[in-house]
């Protein structure tokens, strides 16, 4: 696997993480006491992102910014997917031309 898709997946990843996290924060807003998860990500060396869940320290619930965190995450899983298939189509066409 080359490092852009291996880059790519990674944000994948991170995407499917937040949007796990801010659908975990809507479904148990109504809980009493409930402290809301989000994503930190952080830059690996050589290129992509971690993601680890972070609980909030104190209790709280916020739809608004959940809603917005899934169409963030929306986004973000389109932008990575595009990048794998140009990777994969810039792969294709160079061993088109050296065939």
């Amino acid at each position: 696997m080359n490092s852009i898709s291996s880059i790519a997946r990674s944000g994948l990843a991170a995407a499917q993480l937040t949007l796990d996290s801010s659908a975990h924060n809507i479904a148990n807003q109504a809980t009493p006491a409930f402290r809301r998860q989000s994503v930190a990500l952080a830059e690996q060396q050589g290129g992509g992102v971690t993601a680890s869940v972070v609980r909030a320290s104190e209790p709280g619930e916020s739809l608004a910014s959940d809603m917005v965190t899934q169409k963030m995450a929306l986004y973000s899983f389109k932008a990575n997917i595009k990048v794998i298939q140009t990777d994969n189509d810039m792969l294709g066409s160079l061993l088109d031309l050296r065939a």
